[in-house]
């Protein structure tokens, strides 16, 4: 049955460009959307520029430009990158938009007749020189637990304690530098204390068909501020701020959290004004529709919180569900200038050109929870030249220039294949792993599709049989199959590539590819197009130049001991008495392994257990300290290299018999080794 969806990603600030952390987000829900629209289901997706708020005035001031022609740049930039990285909104908007503000203050209005609006006198810090009242984050001084210099209004970066703006010591105004003085002022607050009741309910709600409103552990989370109660909700701020004034309330504007949220609600209604859509459908109390945030986990306080309890009490539909991801470290740490690793958008599509090739990694590294994804850069590297130029593009390199030499481009009947079998019976394997946000295990078994797909082509080796007389028909029918797997694993990883399966479909001469078509075949004389190269492996040196690039010159300390070696340098020659022999290498058995499972180990910091097939009777248990680097999912269905003569070893945790091989220095790491395409389980690495 066809369903009506809108979805939304939660809204980029209007103060800088888009990064490769910001893309994980927009790159899931995409994924997301398209599957749902190849489904058949109805799907809108909106999202817009969080365009208000202090940081966006000054920084306009600091420019000698508007607030409006800011952000107006900024969400030129902003568009450009997602478009290039093939986020395919409905509708990309701003919250500075008269939509918004008409909503914003008829929901303030709403809020104000159910008695959920107070005036508060409080004490602020104040600017005299910039007169004007200061966000905690633009109060600086000593921290008064640790005593650190410099730190914010709000908590400590050194200790990581949390205080009142008030409480810190010799503070001074970081936008002009002078010392605040504290003044009192009328604010206006959203009585979210007189919510809980409603919250505590709704955070354990569930959505359609049983599945929760909130994942789990956000659940859990949200059940952490109910211990203590919930506090009132500031969303008043004081001239000058750049946003939205408050209805009868001159100077006093919406703080940026109450009216971004509602931009969702605006840009929705934008493009109902656009196409002719119903706004009051989508959005009423009683609505049948349903409706999904994307977010990041940083912020499920004010989409869990804040967002239903304004959607409820000013008489709105409240989210069908929350999906909340988590963050994107490089090279297992925090994006870095100084690495280089904090890399823009912009930045990766002026090195990597590729935007599918970040859009696969991510979908294979995400799952349905929390926790944060790392993008291990030789990793990304290694992963899509194995899997879709050694594994999915390989099946049609290996076998379309016969079809297109031999045989004009027709193609044979479809023959009743095993292996063609195998690939249409996994397709609801597949649409529940898309439909859960299950993006890693989809991935996985489109690719142990592919490993079947290409173990066939190996098996009747088509190259071979074009030398062979008598071998035409069997020529054209082996590849003819292997067309149709092609065809068959291009629908599967559509939501992830959408523009490399636009080139294929046009290249095997077909109409767009949906779900419903897994149960099509490629009809006998059906003509496919010349094959062209379709994409290429991507080479370490072109992150090495974009790493370079993005990296920040950073003020030269002296240091007491000798420099750190750089990649340049090479390694010193050891002395002659520490060579092995080749009969001391050859001691060392070194086998190829699939990982068949990867689990963390209740109790161990650093280590997961991997099981491991290496061609024997049974699967080797190896405990690895791979854990800083990898999530145990991501590992499934990969080959390594292990050490298979290894003593077994008895382990707190149990006997762990051989080791993997990895790499690392003080640069990253522990990277895993992977063999090239072709290696099977149990081969000898010599």
């Amino acid at each position: 049955m066809a369903r009506k969806i809108l979805v939304t990603s939660a809204l980029p600030y209007a103060n800088g460009s888009i990064h490769l952390g910001h893309l994980v987000e927009y790159i899931q829900t995409d994924i997301w959307v398209r599957f749902q629209k190849m489904q058949g289901h109805t799907v809108h997706y909106v999202c817009a520029d969080d365009t208000h708020g202090t940081p966006i005035m000054l920084r306009a001031e600091k420019e000698g430009i508007t607030p409006e022609a800011l952000i107006a740049n900024v969400h030129k930039e902003h568009s450009a990158d997602f478009k290039e990285f093939l986020v395919e909104f409905d509708n990309y908007y701003s919250t500075n938009a008269p939509e918004n503000k008409e909503l914003s203050q008829t929901i303030y209005r709403k809020l104000k007749a159910n008695g959920k609006i107070a005036t508060k006198t409080i004490e602020q810090f104040y600017d005299p020189v910039k007169n004007m009242f200061l966000p905690d984050r633009f109060i600086k001084g000593e921290c008064p637990k640790c005593h650190a210099k410099d730190q914010y209004g709000d908590n400590c970066e050194v200790c990581g304690a949390t205080y009142n703006p008030t409480e810190l010591i010799n503070a001074y105004s970081a936008v002009s530098g002078a010392a605040p003085v504290r003044k009192e002022t009328e604010h206006y607050f959203f009585k979210l204390s007189e919510c809980e009741a409603f919250l505590k309910d709704w955070t354990r709600s569930e959505a359609i068909k049983g599945k929760p409103t909130l994942q789990g552990e956000a659940a859990n989370k949200m059940g952490e501020w109910f211990e203590n109660g919930l506090n009132d909700w500031d969303i008043s701020r004081d001239a000058p701020y750049f946003g939205f004034e408050i209805p009868d309330a001159p100077g006093k504007y919406f703080y940026v959290w109450l009216d971004a949220p509602i931009g969702y609600m605006a840009s929705f209604k934008k493009l109902c004004a656009d196409k002719g859509l119903d706004f009051d459908e989508y959005w009423n109390k009683d609505s049948s529709t349903e409706l999904y945030h994307f977010i990041g986990k940083d912020i499920l306080y004010f989409h869990a919180l804040f967002w239903p309890a304004t959607l409820e009490f000013s008489g709105y539909r409240t989210p069908t569900q929350i999906f909340a991801h988590g963050f994107l470290t490089v090279n297992g740490e925090k994006m870095s200038k100084s690495r280089g690793t904090f890399i823009t958008a912009r930045s990766y599509l002026d090195h990597i050109k590729n935007p599918e090739y970040l859009r696969y990694y991510y979908a294979a590294k995400l799952n349905s929870t929390m926790e944060d994804i790392d993008l291990s850069l030789d990793d990304f590297v290694a992963r899509v030249n194995s899997d879709l130029v050694g594994k999915y593009i390989n099946i049609a390199s290996r076998t379309a220039g016969f079809i297109n030499k031999r045989f004009a481009g027709k193609l044979s009947p479809s023959s009743s294949n095993t292996v063609i079998a195998e690939l249409k019976a996994a397709a609801q394997i597949i649409a529940d792993a898309y439909a859960g946000r299950e993006y890693g295990r989809a991935l996985r078994e489109i690719m142990r599709l592919s490993d079947i797909a290409n173990g066939f082509v190996a098996e009747r080796a088509p190259w071979v049989m074009a030398k062979q007389e008598g071998q035409d028909a069997a020529l054209q029918q082996v590849c003819s199959d292997a067309i149709e797997m092609f065809r068959l694993l291009t629908l599967y990883l559509k939501p992830v590539l959408p523009k490399l399966a636009a080139e294929i479909e046009q290249f095997l001469n077909i109409e767009p590819l949906n779900w419903a078509s897994v149960n099509a075949s490629l009809n006998a004389g059906h003509a496919i197009n010349e094959y062209s190269h379709l994409i290429t492996r991507i080479d370490p040196k072109l992150i090495e130049a974009m790493t370079e690039a993005n990296k920040e010159n950073l003020t030269a300390t002296a240091q007491v001991s000798a420099p750190a070696k750089t990649k340049a340098e090479p390694e010193a020659i050891l002395p002659e008495g520490e060579y092995i022999s080749i009969d001391d290498f050859t001691k060392v058995d070194l086998r190829i392994a699939t990982i068949v499972n990867a689990e963390h180990v209740e109790g161990a910091e650093k280590l997961l257990k991997l099981t491991l097939d290496i061609g024997e009777d049974k699967t080797r248990q190896v405990f690895a300290g791979i854990k800083s680097a990898y999530d145990p999912a991501t590992l499934v269905g990969r080959n390594t290299v292990m050490v298979a003569n290894l003593a077994p070893r008895k382990m707190k945790f149990g006997m762990s018999e051989g080791m993997v091989l990895a790499a690392s220095d003080e640069r990253g790491g522990p990277f895993i080794l992977t063999p090239d395409v072709g290696a099977q389980p149990g081969m000898r690495v010599k």
